[in-house]
């Protein structure tokens, strides 16, 4: 197997490592922006993934607007048939789980279940492809994937976060939110001698219910991030076969499409549950 650009062989941990090697920039000590030299630096951008999830986004944007554009009260067209049971299917999900009221939780669902689809999506590329010709224009390092990386699974879990400490507080108040990390699971005494007891239990309330509260951001981004790497590597292993990857590639890409779609099911029904338990006022 030939090593990239041709500087000799190239060895099959050499092969994974390249293909699972993000393409960044940062800046060294003197200031000065530096590409593919940043072990270790947490200010590098991965600049690969950025541009495959924005443009995604954009796909998936033009796509529905295109179709929201053209739509009419006759025969509908195939895709916009297939958006309006994409659309409905998430207005759905919302109406059975989200108790609260908003106009910002289905359009929310609706963009995270297709652009996670979209970019989980990216996966079923066969991972020679892209990246050889990025290596043709000089770019030496190409990751397909934006969930792959955890970065962006990260950013996007993060903007749930602060949603849910949005809902909590405007629909329960500062106060209420405090009240939520104190006084739960366990109701300190309110008269008594119990009360030489409460302070204790409201600082074990506390930090129990604050490590429940940033579970559900790592929860999210690592459940997203840890299947769709392991397809990614799994892909990555079966391309090292050669021409023999053929049945097995198509076969793991099958099987592929189930973990794609339910992944981002996973995390738009999650986000939706999460705001959902923000919300309610009981």
């Amino acid at each position: 197997m030939a090593s990239e650009g041709g500087h000799g062989p190239q060895t099959s941990g050499d092969y994974i490592s390249h293909h699972l090697q993000n393409l960044q920039v940062c800046k060294d000590e003197s200031g000065e922006w530096i590409w593919n030299h940043c072990a270790g630096n947490p200010m590098a951008i991965n600049v690969d993934s950025m541009f495959w999830s924005v443009f995604l986004g954009i796909i998936f944007i033009l796509i529905f607007r295109s179709v929201a554009k053209k739509t009419s009260s006759g025969k509908p067209g195939k895709l916009q048939a297939f958006v309006e049971i994409i659309v409905g299917f998430v207005d759905s999900s919302v109406k059975d789980t989200f108790h609260g009221t908003s106009r910002l939780i289905a359009p929310l669902a609706l963009t995270i279940f297709v652009w996670v689809f979209f970019m989980n999506l990216m996966d079923l590329v066969p991972v020679d492809w892209i990246p050889l010709i990025a290596s043709a224009t000089g770019i030496p390092y190409m990751k397909v994937v934006p969930t792959t990386d955890v970065n962006i699974t990260f950013g996007m879990s993060i903007a749930v976060f602060v949603l849910i400490i949005f809902y909590t507080i405007k629909n329960k108040g500062v106060l209420g939110f405090i009240g939520e990390l104190t006084l739960h699971p366990i109701a300190p005494p309110t008269k008594g001698l119990g009360l030489i007891a409460a302070p204790f239990i409201i600082a074990f309330n506390f930090i129990l219910e604050s490590v429940a509260l940033l579970a559900k951001p790592v929860s999210l981004s690592l459940r997203l991030f840890g299947n769709m790497f392991a397809g990614e590597l799994i892909f990555i292993l079966i391309a090292l076969l050669g021409v023999w990857q053929l049945p097995l590639h198509f076969g793991w890409a099958v099987f592929h499409v189930l973990i794609v779609t339910l992944q981002a099911f996973i995390f738009m029904m999650l986000t939706i549950v999460y705001l959902s338990l923000a919300s309610e006022t009981h």
